[in-house]
């Protein structure tokens, strides 16, 4: 049994702007998806667009990854942390992935790996109990997201076989080779 067999890990995008930052938004949810996350969580304003698109990738390449629209993310990590679960900030100010995802891979303790949107408020800082940096360097919350997901599983994720799936890549050295499952 693996480490991550212990844990769920879930990912929360904070202050989504509908007409800003629909595209970023739905990219770190199919990057959460498709790296190992469980689920996610969002919130700024509700956007039932990005909510049904997740829902047709779900439906259609497999697996149970949900997305839930949270009105006030203080109270959710706070309910998050009451309930026995840990807090992964992903920020370029933080304390260098490879110095602290030994622990945060061993804590035993589900996971809520928060990635910013709009300017990200202070609070999260204080509440987070990991700020993780990929780099110190301005990036993208897409890429570092996958970064983290990929050290965190150990590159497990790469081999992942999603249930339920209707559509399914055959893997080819050129060209695309889809196959239906239902």
């Amino acid at each position: 049994m693996n480490s991550h067999d212990t844990w769920r890990v879930f990912v929360f995008r904070l202050g989504h702007r509908i007409e800003r930052d629909k595209r970023v938004t739905t990219h770190v949810f199919l990057v959460a998806r498709a790296f190992g996350a469980h689920g996610a969580f969002y919130s700024g304003q509700r956007d039932e667009n990005i909510e049904e698109s997740v829902r047709r990738v779900v439906k259609n390449w497999g697996g149970s990854f949900s997305v839930e629209y949270v009105e006030n993310w203080v109270e959710k990590i706070k309910w998050w942390r009451k309930n026995g679960g840990e807090t992964i900030h992903l920020t370029m100010y933080g304390l260098p992935l490879d110095e602290v995802i030994g622990k945060i891979r061993g804590s035993g303790k589900d996971k809520i790996v928060i990635v910013g949107g709009e300017k990200v408020p202070r609070l999260v800082y204080e509440i987070a109990d990991w700020n993780v940096s990929i780099t110190s360097q301005p990036h993208s919350e897409v890429g570092a997201l996958s970064v983290f997901l990929h050290e965190l599983y150990m590159g497990s994720e790469l081999r992942r076989e999603f249930e339920n799936a209707k559509i399914k890549i055959v893997p080819q050295a050129k060209g695309k080779k889809i196959i239906r499952l239902d």
